[in-house]
């Protein structure tokens, strides 16, 4: 971890355009995602029932829950539709150098 709480989690080209990769920080696993040449970082679990998100199926920023359909917007954190109401957590991303880094702090 850098001094001001970022993490290494990936390297630029790792992630293609429209993809994801997982990463587990200390016990979370996070998803990051890379659109429109700019990286995303959310928990990867449905705010629904606690389940894994980051499998589902991904359009645009937009990604559904593979178990019950919940969507969540993958830049902001925001449930866009049932059965989740909450957001799910997001997290800072920023690239330096050649590294992708998660803002943990």
């Amino acid at each position: 971890m850098s001094e001001d709480g970022f993490v290494t989690v990936a390297r630029v080209g790792e992630i293609p355009e429209g993809g994801r990769k997982l990463a587990r920080i200390e016990d979370q696993e996070i998803a990051v995602f890379r659109l429109d040449g700019e990286y995303f970082a959310i928990d990867d679990v449905c705010t629904h029932d606690g389940g894994p998100v980051a499998e589902g199926e991904l359009v645009g920023c937009i990604i559904e829950c593979p178990r019950h359909g919940a969507k969540f917007n993958v830049k902001t954190g925001a449930a866009i539709s049932l059965p989740a109401t909450s957001p799910v957590p997001t997290y800072a991303v920023r690239v330096r150098g050649d590294e992708i880094q998660v803002g943990w702090a």
